[in-house]
């Protein structure tokens, strides 16, 4: 995708050392586009935990080159294992994270020391190509769904919640890029864009990113989506997500859930954008067995924004003395799930519509 004419991608290796890892400062969008460099695993971590870098596909392929800069002094089994362990812990909630690190285990391990830093940028190099390819695909799969609602030249108003752009991945993202494939061919698209509370990663980064590419959009509050339903002003949801369950539970931001009900009740299509990669094959009830990390308190008492001077600040918006509590995702249940939209095809949110294009998961995962 492109900034300002200049194509990119969320993270990349620079071009002049060949080894240190630039990502944006996500926390500084909208109002400056800041490029960090990151040199050590430990940089990495916190980049991931304070959410600089976010978004499940863009955080694994993060991770990895994490993992990679982690082994370029030292590539011993010991600092191997740990650096990953540190890593993967960085946020428990999205899968890609785990993935992409047991990814990089399985290919490491067997090396030896003298040969592993080299194999892991490169391991993490190919997570990275891979990650844009299943997006485009994504992409392209979601693009037959507005072409249908579009028929005979209707406007498609299209809600999604959070971001789940190419900011989010490592490029075209997922629930937005049937949008910008949308836009591009030239169907009448707008974009009811949730601000996506606490950390506001709707009126932030996804407004950013389609205003950068010229897609029409509004930002709403985010108790609005039902109102707009009920009046006939949405004709299809799409969100993205960071995990979803072999049974098709869906793990994503908080606040999907209530527009899952609020479309259901109002008979408009919720789909979810996801890559394979974000699929738990290991978990089958979303409700009890995916972690939901609790973020900090602060996140809710305070919010950030640009003042009347333009400098960038946290402001306090509760009375001294109050409690927050912040749990940072929900889980909507499959039935309230339309479909997936995945790199492979559309299916039903089950176990037998995922199995359907994922054949290959049926062998290794008993069918509960």
């Amino acid at each position: 995708m492109k900034i300002n004419g200049t194509p990119y991608r969320s993270v990349w290796v620079d071009e002049k050392d060949g080894w240190s890892i630039h990502i944006f400062d996500q926390t500084r969008l909208p109002f400056a586009l800041d490029i960090l460099t990151l040199v050590t695993p430990d940089e990495v971590a916190h980049a991931i935990r304070t959410m600089q870098v976010r978004g499940a596909p863009l955080i694994g392929a993060v991770a990895a080159y994490g993992l990679a800069l982690g082994l370029r002094n030292a590539a011993d089994d010991t600092t191997l294992e740990q650096t990953a362990a540190m890593l993967a812990a960085t946020r428990p909630t999205a899968i890609n994270l785990r993935w992409a690190i047991e990814r990089m285990l399985t290919r490491l391990r067997p090396l030896t020391p003298t040969d592993r830093a080299a194999a892991a940028y490169a391991e993490a190099g190919l997570i990275c190509d891979e990650d844009a390819a299943q997006n485009e695909a994504i992409g392209r799969h979601g693009l037959e769904l507005l072409r249908a609602l579009a028929a005979g030249g209707k406007r498609v108003n299209i809600l999604t919640h959070c971001n789940a752009g190419w900011i989010a991945t490592v490029d075209w993202g997922t629930a937005l890029a049937p949008i910008y494939m949308a836009h591009d061919e030239g169907l009448d698209v707008h974009v009811w864009v949730d601000e996506t509370r606490p950390r506001n990663q709707g009126a932030a980064l996804t407004a950013w990113e389609l205003g950068s590419h010229g897609v029409p959009h509004t930002v709403i509050a985010d108790n609005a989506g039902g109102h707009l339903m009920q009046h006939g002003q949405v004709d299809i949801v799409i969100v993205g997500t960071d995990r979803v369950t072999r049974s098709g539970d869906v793990a994503n931001k908080i606040g999907t859930y209530l527009k899952a009900l609020a479309a259901r009740d109002n008979d408009v299509p919720f789909w979810v954008a996801l890559p394979s990669t974000t699929i738990d094959w290991t978990v089958a009830d979303g409700i009890s067995e995916i972690p939901i990390e609790e973020r900090a308190a602060s996140e809710v008492t305070h919010v950030g924004g640009r003042d009347e001077a333009g400098n960038i600040t946290r402001v306090q918006i509760t009375p001294d003395g109050s409690g927050a509590a912040n749990p940072a995702f929900d889980v909507t249940p499959a039935r309230l799930v339309t479909g997936l939209i995945t790199e492979k095809g559309c299916c039903p949110a089950t176990q037998a519509g995922l199995l359907s294009l994922f054949p290959e998961f049926g062998k290794q995962e008993p069918v509960a």
